[in-house]
Protein backbone atom coordinates (compact mmCIF):
# COMPACT_ATOMS: atom_id res chain seq x y z
CA UNK A 1 0.00 0.00 0.00
CA UNK A 2 1.69 3.52 -0.80
CA UNK A 3 2.59 5.65 1.56
CA UNK A 4 0.53 8.50 0.12
CA UNK A 5 -2.66 6.44 1.05
CA UNK A 6 -1.53 5.44 4.58
CA UNK A 7 -1.02 9.15 5.33
CA UNK A 8 -4.46 10.35 3.80
CA UNK A 9 -5.70 7.17 6.26
CA UNK A 10 -3.91 8.62 9.05
CA UNK A 11 -5.17 12.36 8.58
CA UNK A 12 -8.82 10.79 8.30
CA UNK A 13 -8.40 8.58 11.47
CA UNK A 14 -7.27 12.00 13.21
CA UNK A 15 -10.21 13.82 12.35
CA UNK A 16 -12.73 11.34 13.12
CA UNK A 17 -11.25 10.43 16.39
CA UNK A 18 -11.32 14.14 17.36
CA UNK A 19 -14.69 14.47 16.31
CA UNK A 20 -15.61 11.03 18.22
CA UNK A 21 -13.53 12.33 21.58
CA UNK A 22 -15.81 15.86 21.21
CA UNK A 23 -18.57 13.80 22.11
CA UNK A 24 -17.63 11.67 24.80
CA UNK A 25 -17.66 12.79 28.33
CA UNK A 26 -14.36 13.81 29.06
CA UNK A 27 -14.68 16.75 31.58
CA UNK A 28 -12.57 15.64 34.38
CA UNK A 29 -9.46 14.38 32.16
CA UNK A 30 -8.66 17.84 31.54
CA UNK A 31 -8.29 19.37 27.62
CA UNK A 32 -7.61 16.31 25.48
CA UNK A 33 -6.24 16.89 21.72
CA UNK A 34 -5.42 14.28 19.12
CA UNK A 35 -2.40 14.94 18.67
CA UNK A 36 -1.37 12.63 15.25
CA UNK A 37 -2.77 8.99 14.68
CA UNK A 38 -0.11 6.23 12.99
CA UNK A 39 -1.71 3.48 11.23
CA UNK A 40 0.36 0.48 9.88
CA UNK A 41 0.94 -0.29 6.39
CA UNK A 42 -1.97 -3.21 6.68
CA UNK A 43 -4.43 -1.11 7.95
CA UNK A 44 -4.62 -3.84 11.10
CA UNK A 45 -3.23 -1.26 14.02
CA UNK A 46 -3.35 2.17 14.91
CA UNK A 47 -1.65 4.35 16.86
CA UNK A 48 -3.94 7.51 18.63
CA UNK A 49 -1.80 10.18 20.01
CA UNK A 50 -3.22 12.33 22.53
CA UNK A 51 -2.31 15.62 24.67
CA UNK A 52 -3.88 16.22 27.96
CA UNK A 53 -3.75 19.84 29.07
CA UNK A 54 -3.84 19.20 32.80
CA UNK A 55 -2.50 17.71 36.28
CA UNK A 56 -0.76 14.21 35.62
CA UNK A 57 -3.37 12.64 37.51
CA UNK A 58 -5.53 14.15 34.78
CA UNK A 59 -3.54 12.81 32.73
CA UNK A 60 -3.33 9.23 33.61
CA UNK A 61 -7.23 9.53 34.15
CA UNK A 62 -7.76 10.69 30.13
CA UNK A 63 -5.85 7.37 29.01
CA UNK A 64 -7.61 5.36 31.40
CA UNK A 65 -11.35 6.57 30.03
CA UNK A 66 -10.35 6.43 26.86
CA UNK A 67 -9.46 2.88 27.23
CA UNK A 68 -12.55 2.58 29.00
CA UNK A 69 -14.61 3.76 26.11
CA UNK A 70 -11.98 2.18 23.69
CA UNK A 71 -14.63 -0.46 21.69
CA UNK A 72 -17.37 2.76 21.65
CA UNK A 73 -14.44 4.84 19.93
CA UNK A 74 -13.86 1.80 17.38
CA UNK A 75 -17.09 1.01 16.69
CA UNK A 76 -17.78 4.49 15.69
CA UNK A 77 -15.12 5.12 13.64
CA UNK A 78 -15.71 1.84 11.92
CA UNK A 79 -19.05 3.44 10.87
CA UNK A 80 -17.03 7.05 9.79
CA UNK A 81 -14.33 5.36 7.63
CA UNK A 82 -15.43 3.03 5.48
CA UNK A 83 -12.00 0.64 4.69
CA UNK A 84 -12.10 -2.87 4.73
CA UNK A 85 -10.47 -3.52 8.44
CA UNK A 86 -10.76 -0.75 10.95
CA UNK A 87 -7.47 -0.20 12.49
CA UNK A 88 -7.39 -1.40 15.67
CA UNK A 89 -6.94 1.67 17.85
CA UNK A 90 -4.18 1.90 20.79
CA UNK A 91 -4.35 5.67 22.93
CA UNK A 92 -0.65 6.99 24.05
CA UNK A 93 0.33 9.57 26.00
CA UNK A 94 1.98 12.35 23.64
CA UNK A 95 5.12 13.34 25.64
CA UNK A 96 6.37 15.84 22.89
CA UNK A 97 5.72 19.02 24.98
CA UNK A 98 7.11 17.06 27.89
CA UNK A 99 10.50 16.81 26.46
CA UNK A 100 10.48 20.12 24.29
CA UNK A 101 10.22 21.55 27.76
CA UNK A 102 12.93 19.66 29.19
CA UNK A 103 15.08 20.86 26.39
CA UNK A 104 14.76 24.05 27.05
CA UNK A 105 14.90 24.45 30.06
CA UNK A 106 18.95 22.17 29.98
CA UNK A 107 19.61 25.00 26.99
CA UNK A 108 18.82 27.42 29.32
CA UNK A 109 20.84 25.96 31.75
CA UNK A 110 24.02 26.65 29.64
CA UNK A 111 23.29 29.73 28.13
CA UNK A 112 26.48 32.00 29.65
CA UNK A 113 26.06 35.21 29.71
CA UNK A 114 28.91 37.19 27.88
CA UNK A 115 31.70 38.80 30.53
CA UNK A 116 32.38 42.38 30.00
CA UNK A 117 35.86 42.86 28.72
Amino acid sequence: MSNRRIERVSELAKQQISEILQELNLADCGFVTVTSTEISPDLQDGRVYVSVIGSDEQKQRAIKALEHAHSRIQHELSRRIILKYTPRLKFLLDETEVHAQRIEHLLDELHIEPSDE
